[in-house]
């Protein structure tokens, strides 16, 4: 029997100003998973944590991944899921992403390769459907791709890889939650154009500091105008944390894709290890559980841990 084991990893969505077109891997957390290719039809999936995830295929954001390559491919296969799940669901740390995608590329991976990387996005954007309502890419691509992702276009997908500098992560995850549907349904449906251009150039001074490896213009570029302010206001201690990261020498970070996750780059790791220490305190003294999390960024994504085929 065909089988593959994988390592997933967490992703940052955003990146501050790239609203559903940037995304960042890191090293640290990260989701396992065993995939095997069955001679019945059937998409069986188990769950080694205590998070409650649904194991009926067509609820789970795995289980519809494969589905739909099941549909598209006409394959009579099924497939049996273990997920060993490390990134909490609802954390901002890409936790779907990291299912749906680690199911696309494993699944891929039993059948020969036979889907190109643009085609293991799409697959795994159901998922992303499944869990949030809209289809998008800026967890999922850092995840397949590794380092840090432009999603160019999503219909049709168009993945750009950028040039991921040497930096760390700082973040942390208050146990709060914030569902990812809710988030999106309390942004604004329509912007001021001053706020437009002044999105479009942190984007833009965003992309060009990380390709010329300019920590000073990415500090400058991590600045939302437009979602941050809206979505800040559901995560205690938002501007707190934000605040104290610059005085502690953060070249700057902001929501975690929709939060309640928190994070800051940092140039070198002892910054960023001071940043989670603070960013924990913080929590503690308002008596709100967290996790914390130091990273670099991960440059190749999904990594196949043994397969057997």
């Amino acid at each position: 029997m065909k089988n593959i084991k994988i390592k997933v990893p967490a992703t940052i969505a955003n990146l501050v100003c790239g609203f559903d077109i940037l995304g960042m891997a890191i090293n640290e957390p990260y989701d396992k998973m065993e995939v095997k290719l069955l001679k019945t039809s059937d998409i069986i999936i188990h769950h080694t944590d205590d998070f409650g995830l649904p194991v009926e295929a067509s609820k789970n954001v795995a289980g519809i991944v494969l589905m739909k390559i099941q549909e598209h491919l006409n394959i009579k296969n099924g497939f049996e899921l273990t997920i060993h799940k490390h990134i909490k669901p609802g954390s901002g740390l890409g936790s779907s992403a990291a299912s749906a995608a680690g199911a696309a590329f494993a699944a891929n991976a039993l059948l020969g390769n036979i889907l190109t990387k643009e085609e293991v996005v799409h697959f795994a954007m159901f998922g992303e459907e499944l869990a949030s309502g809209v289809r998008h890419a800026d967890n999922i691509a850092p995840c397949i791709y590794g380092g840090i992702t432009l999603v160019k276009s999503s219909d049709p997908i168009d993945i750009i890889s950028l040039n991921a500098p040497a930096l760390f992560v700082a973040a942390v995850h208050p146990q709060v939650e914030v569902k990812t549907s809710d988030a999106r349904q309390i942004l604004k449906k329509n912007i001021q154009l001053k706020d437009a251009i002044t999105q479009w150039g942190n984007i833009a001074g965003l992309i060009a500091g990380i390709e010329k490896n300019d920590l000073s213009l990415i500090g400058r570029s991590l600045n939302d105008v437009i979602v941050e302010p809206v979505r800040s206001i559901l995560i205690p201690e938002f501007e707190t944390i934000k605040r104290k990261s610059l005085e502690l020498g953060a070249l700057g970070g902001g929501i975690s894709g929709s939060g309640p996750s928190i994070f800051m780059l940092a140039e070198k790791k002892e910054t960023a290890q001071k940043l989670a220490h603070m960013m924990k305190s913080v929590y503690d003294q308002i008596d709100i559980d967290s996790f914390v999390y130091v990273s670099d960024v991960n440059k190749t994504g999904i990594s196949i841990e043994e397969q057997n085929f």
